[in-house]
């Protein structure tokens, strides 16, 4: 038996695809290998996975079902896709990007699953961002009918489909709404990210709504137990119920976006120079995961914080880039 992981050359692919092959299970990894931050980056993710004689890679966009189809392999039983176009402020500049990746490919990916004789669960990824405007804690009982970003809005379409197809054909699925995760390895386009360039070059940071910001900030290391533990447990249809589930995964903890700099100083060990500017358009200014169904379910317990975090990606950062000034 195999696991097809979608976007296995991304941050938190690359980790539930490490996690994965720790614990010997088979992966069968997917990427398209985007130019939305540095491919370098991906290239390095996908090298380490490669390491593994457990682990085979296909470059497919996901949007492409003509290439999709290709994977319909017997093996495959669990699916965990996280392929996606991500980040809510792109989504301001490049909106086909998301109505290409995160419907069409998201599309695919249902088709495929339908289409696999022996699939037991397809577990994929939401996000915060589709909570738009509800007050915090974030609660998988909010209505999320009103996002107010594109980004958000595909996810949620995503949720619908998904639904659509556990209801329609039985396919089992369980959508995880991700928050905010950061650590080794990530995305460029984080706040991690951006920040510690920004620090170690001597650039100004720049700080939405002037840095009254909280952010449920979730360590790679607790999103991906989140994945597994979800991924051993498909839901079943009962009473007329679709096979389908939600959940939120984070660390229940918001944080002041200023702390979180602070931090970011303290283990780089240099003054961050901050500009503060108004909110953008399709950010809110406080994430916060109520994870009690999750831990209900599967005994989730976050275990990281950012004091502990922040460290450790900076730590990292400066190893694989060498940035030790």
């Amino acid at each position: 038996m195999s696991v097809l992981v979608t976007g296995a050359a991304g941050f938190i692919g690359y980790h539930v695809s490490e996690a994965l092959l720790a614990r010997g299970e088979e992966v069968v990894g997917v990427d398209n290998m985007s130019p939305y931050y540095d491919v370098n980056l991906k290239r390095s993710r996908l090298e380490r996975l490669q390491r593994h004689n457990r682990f085979r890679f296909h470059q497919i966009n996901i949007a492409d079902w003509e290439a999709v189809q290709e994977l319909r392999e017997g093996s495959i039983r669990r699916i965990v896709h996280l392929a996606a176009q991500a980040g809510v402020r792109y989504s301001l500049e490049d909106l086909f990007a998301y109505a290409h990746s995160n419907l069409v490919g998201h599309l695919s990916i249902l088709e495929l699953a339908r289409a696999l004789p022996k699939l037991d669960h397809l577990v994929y990824a939401s996000s915060s961002s589709i909570y738009g405007k509800n007050g915090p804690p974030f609660t998988v009982e909010h209505r999320v009918d009103q996002p107010i970003s594109l980004y958000g809005a595909t996810k949620k379409s995503g949720e619908l489909m998904t639904h659509c197809y556990s209801h329609l054909f039985g396919v089992p699925a369980t959508g995880l709404r991700f928050f905010t995760a950061y650590g080794p390895w990530g995305r460029p386009d984080m706040a991690a990210f951006t920040f510690t360039r920004a620090i170690l070059a001597g650039e100004p940071i720049r700080v939405y709504n002037d840095g009254d910001m909280r952010r449920d900030f979730t360590y790679i290391d607790d999103v991906v137990s989140g994945v597994l533990a979800v991924l051993g447990g498909p839901p079943e249809a009962a009473n007329g119920i679709a096979p389908y589930r939600l959940y939120n995964v984070g660390n229940n903890r918001p944080e002041n976006l200023l702390r979180y700099i602070e931090l970011l100083e303290k283990a780089i060990g240099k003054k961050a120079e901050l500009e503060f500017a108004p909110m953008q358009p399709g950010d809110i200014k406080e994430t916060w995961a109520d994870i009690g169904p999750i831990q209900r379910d599967f005994d989730f317990q976050p275990k990281v914080t950012i004091d502990e975090g922040i460290p450790r990606f900076v730590e990292w950062y400066r190893n694989y880039y060498g940035a030790w000034r």
